[in-house]
């Protein structure tokens, strides 16, 4: 996906750094994420689920809080509330390139950030929560034993996972101070809540009083053994899966018109894991496959091989075929199942000469109904008229262009 740096200020003025992941395509709508507690823009989580927001049409654009990762300003003379308004500047900014968001994910103390600043945000029709906590405050369970330094000495050193952080007494006491039940039972938006049972650092309890306190429509879906931070790719792949689909309810996206000579518009393969095979495979907002290779070919095996894709394509139009001639027949076909398999056969007639191979498909087709063995020859003698049982048996023309 296409990214492009991005620069605004914040609530307090300094400039926060950020990423716009685009969509390869068209803009259909803009989403707005905010990081978890001292995190960035830039962990796995985030990177993941903006790759598959984009992959959908939805630009996305994650930035660091002030006074975190490249952002501007000093961390310990934040708040909870500096977050949020940072939020509603970040969505300012957008609004301003003509790109006003419409969903709000947060993950984390990010999650309660996006709860308190959505009312501030207009545009906003939808917002996601992962693993975020009720009540700001339970985040101070991190740096627990420094509470009494920061109290006592306005700021203080915090080691948070092997990172020193400064945090400031006015950012424990904004947490302390935020009315989050009030907020979200007045959020008048669209809510999905994602957590994890067994997460340490945020309970599952968190999730169950914001859903409580939420009016419909909300939904809770569980990430059952994923970690705090979604460190697992597995765990992340499935959160963006799981708000690609809800998201699209509620942001109303208009797929634009596909561009001539391709009726059924562009399927569009981007790279989802640099380091494997897995491609996300997205054929405008409303649908998405994962492509892989299997385990013994060095990828996950969590989605069909490329040539797993051409034998559904081809079991796919076989019983589509069928169907809609016993249905013009009004035959009584009761079911169709196709089963495809595909291998390389040696073929001594085939172009290349000697040792060279060609692809068969083998295809076994299963009609149920009370039919006549007239009606099943004619059936089966319908499936070799499947439109791409006859693309694979002659040659087709693969035009390739520089994107």
């Amino acid at each position: 996906m296409p990214t492009e740096r991005f620069t605004f200020a914040g609530h307090d003025g300094h400039d926060l750094a950020a990423r716009l992941d685009l969509p390869r395509g068209p803009v259909l709508a803009t989403a707005l994420f905010a990081h978890c507690f001292t995190c960035s823009k830039d962990i796995p989580a985030a990177r993941r689920i903006a790759a598959r927001l984009a992959g959908a049409g939805i630009a996305v654009l994650r930035f660091d809080f002030t006074g975190l990762g490249h952002s501007g300003g000093e961390f310990e003379n934040t708040s909870f509330t500096g977050n949020a308004g940072d939020l509603v500047k970040a969505a300012e900014a957008l609004e301003a390139r003509g790109m006003a968001p419409g969903l709000l994910i947060g993950h984390s103390l990010g999650g309660a950030a996006v709860l308190a600043a959505a009312q501030h945000i207009p545009s906003a029709r939808a917002v996601v929560t992962i693993g975020a906590p009720f009540d700001p405050a339970h985040v101070t369970h991190n740096f627990a034993d420094a509470l009494g330094r920061i109290e006592a000495e306005g700021a203080a050193d915090v080691d948070l996972g092997g990172r020193a952080v400064r945090i400031g007494k006015d950012f424990v006491d904004s947490l302390r101070a935020e009315p989050m039940a009030d907020a979200i039972a007045h959020l008048r938006r669209a809510l999905l809540i994602l957590h994890a049972p067994r997460d340490a650092i945020v309970g599952i309890d968190n999730a169950t009083q914001i859903f409580r306190a939420a009016k419909h429509p909300k939904s809770f879906v569980t990430l059952d053994d994923a970690d705090h931070l979604i460190t697992d790719p597995a765990d992340a792949e499935y959160a963006a899966g799981v708000i690609a689909a809800w998201a699209v309810r509620y942001l109303d996206l208009r797929q634009p018109a596909p561009p001539p000579g391709a009726p059924e518009g562009i399927v569009r393969v981007t790279e989802a894991d640099p380091d494997g095979f897995m491609q996300d495979v997205n054929a405008g907002p409303d649908h998405h496959l994962l492509a892989d290779e299997p385990k013994a070919y060095g990828g996950t095996g969590r989605g069909l091989s490329p040539y797993g894709f051409l034998a559904a394509g081809l079991g796919a139009c076989t019983s589509m075929t069928i169907r809609m001639y016993a249905r013009r027949k009004g035959w009584p076909l009761a079911g169709v199942s196709v089963d495809v398999s595909h291998d390389k056969v040696h073929a001594q007639d085939a172009a290349g000469g000697q040792g060279a191979k060609a692809d068969r498909f083998i295809r076994v087709i299963r009609l149920k109904g009370d039919l006549s063995v007239e009606q099943r020859d004619r059936l089966m003698e319908i499936a070799d008229r499947c439109p791409v049982h006859r693309t694979l048996e002659r040659s087709s023309e693969v035009v390739t262009k520089a994107g």
